[in-house]
């Protein structure tokens, strides 16, 4: 599979501000740069995550966002989405994103990227499109986006082809773990073939949820 990088997005200094809200700034308000953008073990050059907790690390070092999905968006709620308004760092076109294999391998640039994981919207991006219940029907759209890890740091820029050059025979999806994971809890277990390739930081955490749902059913 090949598809092509649109945009290239970094947050920058200039954070997004939340009024009344700890911690009071967002790095979701990305934007797209021009030229070649450094690419770390943990993220672009340029990028910030401000609540390390819930984004940033090493299995979310990058994330994703299809124009395909984009286009849905932009007709449901009739306003332009451009590179940089789900809070993504990469725009991608031709890339089934939805059905993006947790583990499979990407090259881009000089990189190589690694598919960890679903997004999980959260008040902050329903603030920032200023859309109430966003949370709620991007959920149920399903169109996540995908996260990545950083597997060899390099450079990479708007353009640019993306390959994938490898893709684990498990076959669990990002669309399918997010909905295991949020609205179909009781097939937990179904992600256990993927779990190693889940963000450090969540792996224990969900291989308790699934040896839990394990021992109900033991």
């Amino acid at each position: 599979m090949r598809g092509r990088v649109e945009a290239v997005c970094v947050s920058g200094a200039d954070l997004l501000p939340l009024p009344g809200k700890r911690p009071n700034r967002s790095g979701i308000d990305k934007r797209p740069v021009t030229g070649r953008v450094a690419v770390h073990p943990l993220g672009l050059d340029g990028d910030v995550q401000v609540n390390k907790k819930h984004h940033g690390g090493e299995g979310q070092a990058v994330y994703a966002y299809a124009q395909e999905d984009a286009e849905f968006w932009i007709a449901e709620l009739g306003r332009e989405l451009p590179p940089g308004r789900f809070g993504e760092n990469l725009r991608t076109t031709g890339l089934d994103l939805r059905n993006a294999v947790l583990g499979e391998r990407w090259q881009v640039g000089t990189t190589l990227l690694e598919v960890t994981a679903w997004r999980t919207p959260c008040a902050n991006f329903a603030r920032y499109w200023d859309v109430p219940d966003l949370v709620k029907r991007f959920a149920a759209n399903g169109a996540t986006g995908a996260y990545l890890r950083v597997l060899e740091t390099g450079e990479l820029g708007a353009g640019d082809a993306v390959e994938v050059v490898s893709r684990p025979d498990h076959g669990l999806t990002v669309e399918t773990a997010f909905r295991i994971a949020t609205f179909e809890k009781s097939r937990l277990p179904e992600l256990l073939p993927a779990l190693r390739h889940l963000p450090v930081k969540d792996q224990a955490k969900v291989a308790a949820k699934i040896e839990k749902r394990l021992a109900v059913h033991a």
